[in-house]
């Protein structure tokens, strides 16, 4: 199968390229936000091609995979086609609903030729689909591999751009977490948090390839979550793989995918801060609450059962 996608989550496309197929990546002149291309900083499999707008006129595409509005704007333009009425097309909803939830209408409500593939249930429970044909294709990751040593007595959190997300990430907590733990803060575009953490680590991970930052993450005694409204952070299913214990806020999909025995989760914010403290001071409780984690995450976020739900899905788009 040839399909179109575009350059747009990193480690869910990084998932979502393993599955065997001709992936047609689109990419434009200085590597901006309507075509980014090949990833740089994730492995990627040869079968991946980067395509440019002129290539793709004319070009045999058997499934667009959608993930934004303008995606749909420019299938259309670079196609010469529109997806869902001449070509078959799926649209990824990665994205928790925002607004005036929980009546946020999303963008295809009001049509019934794409199909509409939530990453999460609660996504799914969330948005107003209206007329759109739905499904759940969970998250799936390619395992890094049990890293963890937790030889840090630190914990560590992975949030990108928090100064411009602020509350969404749950940027404004950091403070509290870094008074239970000592706290290292990895992600993209960090500028401003050292103002906001004096005194703490804060590493830019934007050019690091992925493996480098999985393994400086696996050194801290645990991973804390502080995110409020994300459908579910992609960094937690990795933090999980890795064997990390894990401290999250139980909201959104959180709550479904760490186990109580995996860490902590809860809406109090003392209690979170209580469970960073044990779990940093304990080594031997960190360690056995992140054999939990990574097997709830090997079971649930596994790469072959991603990818088998995503042949199936994109078969029946296809026919």
């Amino acid at each position: 199968m040839r399909i179109l996608v575009w350059h747009v989550h990193g480690s869910w496309t990084t998932a979502f390229v393993q599955g065997g197929h001709d992936y047609l990546v689109p990419v434009v002149p200085g590597r901006g936000p309507d075509g980014t291309g090949r990833a740089r900083t994730y492995p990627w499999p040869a079968n991946v091609v980067e395509v440019t707008p002129a290539e793709l006129a004319g070009a045999d595409v058997d499934v667009v995979v959608l993930q934004r509005p303008r995606d749909l704007e420019l299938a259309t333009e670079w196609l010469g086609r529109a997806p869902g009425r001449d070509v078959p097309a799926v649209w990824v909803e990665h994205d928790a609903p925002r607004g005036d939830v929980p009546y946020t209408r999303h963008h295809l409500a009001g049509r019934d030729d794409i199909p509409l593939a939530h990453v999460t249930h609660f996504n799914e429970l969330m948005w107003d689909s209206g007329r759109a044909p739905t499904t759940v294709v969970e998250h799936g990751v390619v395992d890094p591999g049990p890293l963890w040593t937790g030889e840090l007595p630190r914990a560590g959190v992975v949030v990108n751009e928090p100064v411009r997300r602020g509350r969404l990430v749950g940027a404004d907590l950091l403070p509290a977490f870094a008074a239970a733990a000592p706290l290292d803060v990895f992600g993209m575009r960090v500028a401003g948090v050292p103002a906001m953490l004096p005194g703490y680590d804060v590493r830019a991970y934007d050019d690091w390839p992925q493996q480098r930052m999985h393994a400086e993450l696996a050194r801290r005694r645990v991973y804390v979550h502080p995110f409020r409204w994300t459908s579910l952070g992609l960094a937690l299913v990795e933090a999980m793989h890795l064997g990390m214990p894990v401290v999250a806020l139980a909201t959104t999909e959180a709550v479904e995918a760490v186990p109580p025995e995996a860490g902590a989760r809860s809406t109090r914010l003392d209690a979170l801060g209580a469970a960073v403290r044990r779990l940093v001071a304990d080594r031997d409780a960190a360690e056995t609450a992140g054999r939990v984690a990574r097997a709830a995450a090997l079971d649930r976020y596994g790469l072959g059962r991603f990818l088998a739900d995503w042949e199936t899905l994109l078969k029946e788009v296809a026919r």
